[in-house]
């Protein structure tokens, strides 16, 4: 009697455990948090709701969870518990060591696999940063490296017809670009430049050096910072030391890449770097006033042969052991990369296709006849190589953190840049140790 009963509320609770995965009209429903606003926000809506309308069995409840600070800290918050709030989760990609570590999400390499999805139309220099010991993680999504942004107007005014391919050479060009009020104020600054730690990460990979220890965190877990010993640190922020020193550059402190944006659309300054994600954005708040240029993310050193990896997003997969939610959510993400919706987040937001179908849909080729500033951003995609795919590490959001607290304190306090190094290391290795000890 005891084994029919036990063997009848097993029946029971598996019962319900497919209840609970169905909305209303017996539709299997699925939790997605992103951490994208504005117009970015406002076109993942559009996408699910086309989503929800294409079919009758899925739907996608999108929750907006703000920053991507913000969504991996209420990930970190609910990870203790048995079970997460959500089924598809959207998190930058310095958010992936820690993701692995928690082991509540499942290798999309399993649905693909499943499936028989193929991963050759997917960006290779994207998909290689989500894929470990061979394992594709997670799906990018939103995925951005850096560009430069300049006043092409301005640079023709001052008869600048050679674009500049290291930080040196927009300092030699500050001066012919910058423009200066009655008082002898700087009013046009010739290169703006923002305290953003993703930057410290790109121009290390640009420098061709690790960031981390063990392969980059690749090979096995990170146990130390790199930059210190292979230079990378300390030439970085020599040359924060001497932007600092150069009268036609302006410093924004850190959480202003808004800032840097809103001054470059009004003419505040000739040059600024910022994400490719941006691009959209600038191009629409600039409109007629002037004609905007984009280059390849300048190299530190002239010698620099290193390349940009991915910043950004990408979806991950809950494994809550609901097979038809987890089904559900891998249609939802095919849907969300196939080539026309990606092709339509390129044109309307500025992140790249990762699915390079898009590149043959007439969405894709009128924008980028239109606005070929987007054909930039992918060469300089192309022109890096897997081998700067960049590091992996647990505490990476506190790491960012700290880059841009001594940052500030080389540009604001005159720390010198041998200190800095210093400083930076001794906070980043004890972060990296109490992890360690902890989780590993």
């Amino acid at each position: 009697m005891m084994k029919r009963l036990v063997a009848l509320l097993l029946v029971l609770m598996l019962a319900l455990t497919g209840l609970t995965a169905l909305a209303e009209g017996g539709k299997t429903k699925v939790v997605f948090w992103y951490s994208l606003g504005g117009t970015n926000a406002e076109v993942i809506a559009s996408m699910v709701e086309a989503f929800n309308a294409s079919q009758d069995k899925i739907e996608v409840d999108a929750q907006y969870q703000g920053e991507y600070d913000d969504a991996i800290n209420k990930l970190k918050a609910t990870a203790m518990g048995e079970a997460l709030p959500f089924d598809i989760v959207q998190t930058y990609e310095i958010g992936s060591r820690f993701i692995i570590d928690s082991k509540k999400m499942v290798p999309v390499q399993t649905y693909i696999d499943k499936t028989g999805f193929d991963t050759s139309v997917i960006e290779p220099n994207l998909l290689a940063y989500y894929t470990i010991d061979g394992v594709i993680n997670s799906v990018p999504f939103n995925c951005s490296t850096p560009l430069m942004y300049y006043n092409k107007t301005a640079f023709d005014e001052a008869g600048i017809t050679e674009i500049p391919t290291t930080v040196d050479g927009i300092l030699e060009i500050a001066e012919k670009l910058a423009t200066f009020d009655s008082e002898g104020k700087l009013d046009r600054a010739g290169f703006l430049f923002s305290n953003y730690g993703w930057f410290f990460e790109q121009w290390t990979g640009k420098m061709g050096r690790e960031y981390v220890n063990n392969g980059n965190g690749r090979e096995s877990y990170a146990t130390k910072v790199a930059f210190d010993e292979n230079g990378a640190a300390l030439d970085l922020f020599n040359m924060w030391k001497k932007i600092s020193e150069n009268k036609y550059t302006q410093y924004i402190e850190r959480g202003g890449t808004g800032q840097s944006r809103a001054a470059f659309a009004a003419g505040k300054t000739a040059i600024f770097l910022a994400s490719t994600a941006n691009l959209a954005g600038v191009l629409a708040n600039v409109g007629d006033s002037f004609e905007v240029g984009t280059a390849f993310f300048p190299y530190v050193n002239a010698e620099d042969k290193g390349g940009v990896s991915t910043g950004g997003g990408t979806l991950w997969m809950v494994d809550s052991g609901d097979e038809a939610k987890m089904d559900a959510s891998w249609e939802f993400i095919q849907y969300m990369i196939n080539p026309e919706n990606q092709a339509i987040w390129n044109a309307k937001t500025g992140y790249f296709p990762i699915n390079m179908k898009a590149h043959d849909t007439d969405t894709f080729k009128e924008n980028i006849a239109k606005f070929p500033q987007f054909q930039t951003a992918l060469d300089q995609l192309h022109a890096s190589g897997p081998e700067y795919v960049g590091s992996l590490l647990s505490v990476f959001p506190e790491v960012r953190q700290y880059v841009e607290d001594v940052t500030e304190e080389v540009f604001l306090k005159g720390l010198s840049p041998e200190d800095a190094v210093t400083k930076l290391t001794n906070l980043a290795n004890d972060a990296i140790e109490m992890y360690n000890l902890t989780n590993y």
